[in-house]
């Protein structure tokens, strides 16, 4: 197996539809657990989950058809021959857990800050993204902080205005602000960047290093071992991004 490339920021292959799932939470535990160990005892980083129903593996269909070559038999019985069957995913229902957190104050169990980390789920139409813009709505039009962390290169990006184009981001959505927002932008070439964490106004915020968290959850899991580098990443990258990748690996 091919050795992991020194990524300069996000390793793409992370990005991998069944091995996101565990980065996803393995990343959310590495936060709380920062976070935990700075803002207690006033505050506390609860993980909470969001459950719903998602349809996987939908199927497109291989429309070339072949007919098979009969066998020589010498029966005097005829020789059926078969068409060559298409190879098609048969949609299934799943039901997804996802986690976030919660910063809740522990004098009054008041939510001071939300923490989510996009999964493609909440990137593609259906019940998954629904319930996040809901969510995502409701937090808007409270007086609670929104971190939204979106390490994902494909899918629908959250509902924004202004901001360059970009293939990942950090939003941080302070309440006091609205509807202004700092948003951090940054592509696969680029490091990840540190965040301020907002807490109660008269808080000193903290400075997150989410490369760091993101590198100890990967340790943890020992996730590169079920990763071939020699692969190209799934979801595929552009011609310059595979151009990129080409060169950090030789």
């Amino acid at each position: 197996m091919a050795q992991k490339p020194n990524f300069p920021g996000m390793n793409p292959y992370l990005e991998h539809p069944t091995i996101w799932p565990e980065v996803h939470y393995g990343l959310i535990s590495c936060l709380m657990r920062m976070l935990n160990r700075c803002i207690t005892p006033k505050y506390r980083a609860a993980l909470e989950k969001r459950v719903y129903t998602d349809t996987l593996l939908v199927g497109i269909p291989d429309t070339t058809v072949f007919k098979s070559t009969p066998e020589v038999s010498s029966s005097p019985q005829p020789v059926a021959i078969l068409p060559k069957p298409e190879r098609v995913q048969i949609p299934t229902v799943i039901e997804v857990r996802e986690p976030y957190l919660e910063i809740r104050e522990i004098s009054t169990n008041r939510v001071i800050t939300v923490v989510e980390v996009l999964s493609p789920a909440n990137k593609r139409s259906g019940e998954g993204r629904q319930k996040y813009l809901a969510k995502r709505q409701r937090i808007l039009n409270s007086q609670t902080h929104l971190v939204e962390i979106d390490l994902l290169r494909t899918g629908i990006s959250m509902p924004l205005e202004g901001g360059r184009t970009a293939a990942y981001q950090i939003v941080i959505s302070r309440s006091q602000e609205r509807p202004s927002a700092e948003r951090y932008p940054f592509d696969l070439d680029d490091p990840i960047p540190c965040f301020l964490f907002p807490l109660g106004i008269d808080d000193k915020e903290l400075v997150i290093d989410l490369a760091k968290l993101l590198e100890q959850s990967c340790e943890e899991s020992a996730i590169d071992l079920s990763i071939d580098y020699a692969q190209p990443p799934i979801p595929s990258l552009s011609d310059n991004e595979q151009r990129w990748l080409a060169a950090l690996i030789n």
